[in-house]
């Protein structure tokens, strides 16, 4: 297949998944599954660029790595929402919308989230469709060093909030050890971190120049739209120590803490 089939097929599958989540948000009255289908897009899209691409080591290299970090993260969101109350960003969605949200929802949720993540998965797919050089080269060697630094801060970012969630004693509380001491949310600056990582894989490609728009998008979404921005826009009002702890540590770039 052509470089410009390949992506159009790819599409038509996330389009295709997004339906299908749609679908179960249906059954289950919860809008938030969205989120447990968001990673299985990214790995399906890799599998269709490496199935049926140049098939280089480059692109088995780079599925993998995508396979890895969203395998995880479905564990993750799946787990964090198994059996409770919907997000709170899908509640209000549906309170703003009434009756009519089931319908306005696959519009506003899943097909705008399918289009996100086809774009978001153009660097992976890119790196994969390339078909030279055909040995892996330094860059690959950098990129796998990023995302594993990455993933290992996303992952453990995730597990320290949820052990601090479980203890009772923590009720209002707000989190500020392990690697939370160090950034306000090492869990999203480390999925940047992998995202990056895959583009530096793609760097050693011809296709370079347009993989960019992965890790920039991400990262703006991370720090602008549906990350820090939101979750920090009300968290002050629920937790009172969080204005102090915003003081002191940096809300992304992980830094050591001010003495204030």
């Amino acid at each position: 297949m052509s470089l410009s089939t390949v992506l159009c097929t790819s599409f038509q599958y996330i389009l295709l998944l997004m339906i299908v989540a749609w679908i179960v948000s249906m059954v289950r009255g919860k809008a938030c599954v969205v989120d447990s289908f968001w990673g299985l897009g990214f790995i399906i899209a890799a599998w269709t660029a490496y199935i049926h691409g140049p098939g280089t080591s480059r692109g088995l290299l780079v599925a993998l790595l995508v396979t890895i970090w969203a395998l995880r993260l479905m564990a993750h969101v799946t787990q964090r929402n198994w059996g409770k109350p919907e997000d709170r960003r899908y509640q209000a969605m549906r309170d703003y919308h009434g009756p009519r949200f089931w319908l306005i929802s696959l519009f506003t949720v899943f097909l705008l989230q399918a289009v996100i993540l086809w774009v978001v998965s153009l660097g992976p797919q890119l790196a994969q469709l390339a078909p030279r050089p055909e040995h892996l080269t330094w860059l690959d060697g950098l990129g796998v060093l990023i995302f594993a630094v990455g993933l290992t801060f996303e992952a453990v970012g995730d597990w320290q909030m949820e052990r601090f969630k479980q203890d009772p004693n923590n009720v209002d509380k707000v989190m500020d050890q392990g690697l939370w001491a160090y950034t306000r949310h090492p869990n999203y600056f480390g999925e940047s971190l992998v995202w990056w990582g895959i583009f530096c894989i793609a760097l050693a490609t011809p296709y370079w120049w347009a993989a960019w728009i992965s890790p920039v998008l991400i990262t703006l979404m991370l720090l602008k739209v549906s990350g820090v921005a939101m979750l920090e826009k009300d968290i002050a009002d629920r937790r009172p120590g969080y204005a102090v702890y915003k003081r002191k540590v940096n809300a992304f770039i992980p830094g050591l803490p001010s003495k204030w």
